[in-house]
Order: structure tokens, then sequence, then C-alpha cells
């Protein structure tokens, strides 16, 4: 059965990548029909609009999304188009996985999944200006909203993930020892969660997130699955993706109850628009975890294994991971090492929560 999905190729170089998406997951099999959408500023050039009806109506008929780097427009009125389809579709939970392909580095055993809660915390737009004398803007306030609800939904989705992936820990990352209210809410959450989990083998620990910063470039191998607020998510994740060669191989899923949105989660290069040369990997790997959210591990796994094939091989990488190769040459190279399926391989038939690769067995 064919699946519907609104494609969003993005801004700079999200055309190239998402051409290059398109083309793997054809050569393995995708039953994908795609309904080509604008955001960012190519729709603003075509709609006067970055964020035209007509692409959030498409998503919300499919309720699946893959999407290219957008840039949002410089000036007034703009506010970012990645914020408003979170707060659109409520995507809750962003899953950014970072595991090492290449080993050999300075890491060899990195095998993270950060969730981030994706519509609250202080980047929640609560914020104003205040007048003091004459001038209108002499301070700033922003609020960082955290409310149970929020917290129990994205701290059940990592602790739900990590049974569903065979994971053995989850990490609550906090600073409820100075914003006692606030993260200490989120902390009490995840303690009352995680005594649900218990019986279930998923262990849990809470840390301080400075000192988890610290630990993450000590000890990334100790991590498994870590949960966090907004804005320490937001910077946590490059962290780790820092940790296994960049922002070149991190993708990203946004997950609602109603729809789900995935991404390459770097910008838009606009240096390397044009040029052919842009690294495809973070959006093929983010078409991964799509598949994996719509049942289709298995198709998913054989990506992930080309994938990672040749960029083990060395042969025909792009620039960023030590080559020359153009980005059709990659994905060529890519699209050779597909195998087929094993006869005895199969799906398990069951839709399971977006993300990487699955620890079980």
């Amino acid at each position: 059965m064919r699946t519907a999905v609104v494609l969003i190729p993005g801004d700079g170089i999200g055309p190239s990548i998402a051409d290059a998406t398109v083309r793997v997951l054809a050569a393995a099999g995708a039953e994908i029909d795609w309904d080509v959408r604008l955001a960012g500023l190519a729709a603003l050039a075509a709609h006067e609009n970055p964020m035209p009806d007509s692409t959030l109506e498409a998503i919300r008929r499919t309720g699946v999304a893959l999407k290219g780097p957008l840039e949002t427009p410089v000036g007034e009125g703009y506010r970012s188009v990645n914020v408003a389809l979170r707060k659109t579709f409520d995507l809750y939970a962003n899953v950014r996985p970072a595991h090492v392909i290449v080993r050999g580095g300075r890491f060899d055993t990195v095998d993270i999944v950060l969730v981030r809660e994706n519509t609250e915390g202080l980047y929640s737009g609560a914020e104003h200006y205040i007048k003091v004398g004459d001038d209108p803007r002499a301070a700033a306030e922003s609020v960082a909203i955290i409310t149970r609800t929020g917290s129990e939904r994205v701290i059940r989705y990592a602790f739900d993930y990590a049974v569903a992936h065979g994971r053995r820990k989850v990490t609550l990352v906090h600073k409820a020892n100075i914003l006692k209210y606030s993260q200490g809410l989120f902390l009490e959450v995840g303690r009352r969660i995680a005594a649900e989990f218990e019986p279930r083998g998923i262990a849990f620990e809470d840390r301080i997130v400075d000192a988890m910063a610290m630990n993450l470039v000590l000890h990334p191998e100790v991590f498994d699955v870590i949960v966090t607020t907004n804005l320490f998510g937001d910077i946590l994740s490059d962290e780790i993706s820092g940790l296994v060669g960049g922002l070149g191989l991190a993708p990203g899923a946004n997950i609602g109850v109603h729809a789900a949105i995935f991404e390459a989660v770097h910008g838009t290069a606009p240096d390397l628009a044009g040029k052919g040369v842009a690294n495809p990997s973070a959006l093929i790997l983010a078409a991964c975890m799509m598949l994996d959210h719509l049942g289709d591990g298995a198709r998913a796994d054989r990506i992930r294994a080309a994938l990672e094939a040749t960029i083990r091989a060395g042969h025909q990488v792009t620039r960023d991971l030590g080559g020359t190769a153009t980005t059709e040459a990659f994905t060529d190279a890519v699209v050779a090492a597909l195998r087929p399926p094993a006869s005895a391989t199969s799906d398990a038939g069951g839709r399971r929560l977006a993300g990487s690769r699955d620890r079980r067995g």
C-alpha cells in the first residue's frame, strides 16, 4: 500500500539533498507518493508567504512530512518557520539520534537518542519589553513556561521509546537546583514516570545540565536516552551531533499526536547551494526515521546500512566527510550499496516510534 508524504525540499542546499533522498528511497523500493510543497524563502518568492496554507493543509491531510532546511526571511513579522510548524501541529517531541558511523576517532561507542520537549520552555514565545523612563526597550523579559501536561507527555515518550527500542536507561537533564519551580516540576514528573517504568527494566537518573554538558564530552558512552526541556535540548542535541561527526550526519524527528515531520537539522548552507557538493546523509537518515514511523523498519535499516557502508568505505564521500565526491556521486554509491532484503527478513508490521537503531538482541 502506497503512502502519501509531504516533501518540503527547503532552501539553499535543500532541493539538492531532497532529490538525493528521494532517489535512495526509490531505489530501496519505498512505496511513497510525494506531495511536494514549499516553505521558507522559496515559498515567500512563490506565494508571498513563508508558510502557505496549502502546505499546512497538505501536512494535515497526510500526517507525515519530510523537510529540508528552511530559511526564515529576515524582517519584521516573520517568525521562525520551523517553530511555526511545531506550534501549528503541536509537535511536542523532538527526537535526535547520534551514533558513531566511522570508528577510530575520539569516540567509538556513542549511541545516544535525545528527546527534547519541543513546544514549551523559553521557546514558548512568552516575552516582552519593559519600559523604564523614556526607553520602551530598557529591559526584556522571556518566560519559561513548563506545564505538567507538557512534561508528562514528552517524558513518557522518552520512556516508551526506550522500551520500544530495547534501550536500558533514561537520563533526565534539568536545572532544578536553581529554577526550583519550572525545572523542579519537570524533574518531579520525570521521577514519577520513572517509577512506573522501573519494573520494566528501564534505569533512571537525573543530571544537572552544566554537569551533563561536561560529561557528554568526557564519557558519552554511558548515556542512552536523554530527555530534557526545550532550550537544554536544543543545545545538547547539537553537542551530541558534534561527538559523532557534526550536523551533516544529524537527522531529527518532530512528533505529535496527529502529525510527524522529519528533517535534516543542519542549515541551508547558501554558500554550497547549486554547487552539487552537499552531503545528503542527514536527510537520508531522517527519511529512515520516517520509514520507522510508518512501520517500514526493515527498509529503513537497509538504507542505513548502505549509507553507513558508503561512508565507512570513504571512496565516494562529500568533502565534509573527507572526500571529493559530488552529491550525485555520493548518492550513486549509496544506491549501489543497497542490497535486496533477504527472503527471511520482514518488518514486524507494527508502527514503531521514530528513531534510529534498535538495541534489542
